[in-house]
């Protein structure tokens, strides 16, 4: 019998799936309105696996707040249920139940490397449409935009050939089509 972690995740009895879901929140622009969505998060033990913010009408107040979590289907539908109730929000939309959501984050990965590797890491980046930012003679910063499963496979392909730091902006999202959030 499985016994009681502190975490939301215990509720998933049926070992259903566990996925990654998209979340994209409208809400007031003001001070501890973030605080407060991620104390919900906090609170009752939920992971946030990236989150963005940014505001996105400054003549109504409001700002977008993208968060991707990971769990069981049911889990994630009480999160939102959650989260629709907080005062300061205004709407939560499931992106990935959506099916028509495009997803793309910004990395920035430095590598320190000396000849052959060096030549690899560059023939890597431009294989991924990665740009040289910057470059010394031991190392090159590149920037790659696009899916984060291809960053991760970005990533994991620098790792041998000198990888030495990662910067990532985490997930900015939205649906595909003519229809946007509503307040």
């Amino acid at each position: 019998m499985r016994q009681p972690t502190g975490s939301a995740y215990f509720m998933d009895e049926h070992h259903e799936a566990r996925a990654a879901h998209t979340l994209a929140i409208l809400v007031d622009n003001e001070p501890g309105v973030l605080a407060r969505v991620i104390g919900l998060f906090s609170g009752r033990g939920y992971n946030i696996d990236s989150l963005t913010v940014s505001e996105i009408s400054h003549e109504s107040h409001l700002s977008r707040i993208t968060i991707v979590t990971t769990g069981p289907a049911d889990v994630v539908v009480q999160i939102k249920n959650q989260l629709d109730r907080l005062v300061p929000v205004h709407s939560v939309v499931d992106l990935t139940l959506t099916g028509k959501a495009l997803e793309r984050e910004l990395i920035l990965v430095k590598v320190r490397g000396k000849g052959e590797l060096r030549v690899e890491a560059l023939r890597i980046a431009e294989a991924f449409r990665a740009r040289v930012i910057d470059a010394t003679t031991e190392s090159f910063v590149f920037e790659l935009t696009g899916k984060p499963d291809k960053l991760d496979q970005f990533t994991s392909l620098m790792v041998p050939l000198g990888l030495v730091e990662v910067s990532r902006t985490g997930v900015a999202a939205i649906a595909r089509g003519p229809e946007g959030m509503t307040a």
